[in-house]
């Protein structure tokens, strides 16, 4: 009687890409959801006539203003809706090259932060950047010009791209310097661009950004805090 053979099971098929965080897809969709229906509006698609006038309208409502935070300083109030403007501003746009790019970022740097230390905390880098940037525009600037955009929260995903380079760099005894050569890039194009286009000051909000991008990852990581305390002992 022939004997019955082993089952054989074939190995997973795994895509040729990785795939993305669930947080990054959400975050890039709410974006480029909105600047879609900024478009549609900007055509006359939706609104008709009055729509024309939907993204100014969006921006007068929800984009951040210094003034507004200097307000509320002064006064000792905090409105709920001048509140919600920290966490709005990033997901509005001046225009669809604006948010192209921002989405392009959050999808690059996003999947890199997200695969490393969870779909949490590319939520909290990307907002808590954006909150963070800012503050710093608010409190440091008198520029009547609203900041919006998600660079901010982009710049805070580079600040958790660049903190996973640098802690590799450390445990492989490699030039630390060189973590930070992507945000060293970026903003040498950045003061190029200004310098021959002229530029506005959220330029400070993006270094903002990534700074508080850096530093959220050391609560972020497991154990990410009292390894900082470990380091500056030994130094």
């Amino acid at each position: 009687m022939p004997q019955p053979q082993p089952s054989r099971q074939l190995p997973p098929v795994q895509g040729p890409v990785n795939p993305l965080p669930a947080a990054v897809i959400a975050l890039a969709a709410v974006i480029i959801g909105v600047e879609a229906l900024f478009n549609l509006a900007d055509r006359g698609i939706i609104g008709g006539a009055g729509g024309v006038g939907i993204r100014s309208a969006a921006i007068r409502d929800y984009a951040f203003f210094g003034e507004a935070l200097q307000w509320m300083l002064a006064n000792g109030r905090f409105p709920p809706d001048m509140l919600a403007r920290f966490v709005t501003y990033p997901l509005l746009h001046l225009s669809f090259t604006h948010a192209l790019f921002v989405c392009v970022f959050v999808l690059a740097m996003g999947k890199m932060v997200g695969e490393a230390l969870g779909n949490m905390a590319v939520l909290v880098i990307f907002f808590g950047a954006s909150i963070g940037g800012a503050l710093v525009y608010g409190l440091l600037l008198s520029d009547p010009f609203p900041l919006v955009g998600g660079y901010p929260g982009v710049y805070g995903l580079i600040g958790g791209y660049t903190f996973l380079m640098w802690v590799q760099a450390r445990l492989l005894q490699e030039s630390q310097v060189m973590a930070f050569r992507l945000i060293g890039l970026l903003l040498g194009i950045q003061l190029l661009f200004g310098l021959l286009f002229g530029s506005r000051n959220d330029w400070l909000a993006d270094l903002a950004g990534f700074g508080v991008g850096f530093g959220l990852c050391f609560l972020l990581v497991p154990g990410g805090w009292r390894r900082l305390r470990a380091m500056i002992a030994r130094r």
